[in-house]
């Protein structure tokens, strides 16, 4: 997607981990490397990019709407990137010998507005009233602000994104008016003069998903509420035109061929 496209660039990646590292005087972009994580328990609409600085350092950034359920997504990222690790570096957990680990940072990047939200979130929190649990997973998160650095601009590009959509639906055209208004604004204008093909591409694809996902949750919810409708018929408890306020996904005709079904089933 477009979050992992525009940070492949090594410039840009060295850029992003500046931002979040600039005391850090001696990262080059050779001592950057994108780990490659699958999507867990997610379609592919989300955007999760993992980073390793030399071996010391390895940092996790998910963008995402607002969810704690991240926060799992994370423990399973930050699992699978270890267990990884280890096997490049032909490192075994069964000896004795202790092995050596990058020390792990995590970020959640969220293109929508702040409010109250709070700078960071902990899964002993979230989930479990703030017990002092075996495992703790704490993950900061970055909002837009007044600082010029290119993560504030990918969130400004998001944001721009989305009112574009709004104005113009899931059209080429959004798309198209995005970049333009990103490009006038400076908001990371070298990538996308030099990318704006594949942008387009990119964000057209993520119209297909985001089609094909809102289909398939129409179905689960069409599939749900016939169900529902069905077990109300058999109680035989209310009337047709009461069980269709329950059930505003099926219409009248639906109910009454759902209920000429059971009869013959009875």
């Amino acid at each position: 997607m477009f979050f992992l496209d525009l940070f492949q660039d090594k410039k840009n990646l060295l850029k992003l981990y500046k931002t979040l590292h600039p005391e850090d005087t001696d990262a080059t972009e050779d001592t950057l490397d994108i780990v490659m994580i699958d999507n867990v328990l997610t379609d592919n609409l989300y955007n999760d990019l993992g980073i390793m600085v030399g071996n010391n350092r390895l940092l996790l950034l998910l963008e995402s709407s607002w969810t704690v359920n991240i926060l799992i997504r994370i423990l399973l990222y930050l699992a699978q990137s270890y267990h990884e690790y280890f096997e490049r570096t032909s490192q075994s957990l069964y000896k004795s010998i202790k092995v050596k680990m990058p020390k792990p940072e995590l970020y959640i990047i969220y293109t929508g507005n702040k409010g109250r939200k709070p700078d960071s979130i902990s899964l002993s929190k979230e989930f479990f009233d703030g017990a002092d649990i075996d495992i703790e997973i704490k993950a900061k998160v970055i909002y837009e602000s007044d600082k010029d650095n290119i993560i504030n601009e990918y969130i400004i590009f998001c944001k721009v994104f989305n009112e574009q959509v709004k104005a113009y639906g899931m059209t080429k055209q959004a798309v198209t008016e995005t970049i333009r208004i990103c490009k006038d604004r400076n908001i990371l204008k070298q990538y996308l003069s030099s990318k704006e093909v594949e942008v387009v591409t990119i964000m057209m694809s993520l119209f297909d998903d985001e089609q094909i996902m809102r289909t398939y949750e129409k179905d689960l919810k069409r599939e749900t509420e016939r169900e529902t409708a069905e077990r109300m018929i058999k109680d035989g408890e209310l009337s047709l035109e009461k069980i269709a306020r329950y059930v505003p996904a099926l219409s009248m005709e639906e109910l009454k061929e759902l209920e000429v079904e059971v009869m013959q089933l009875a």
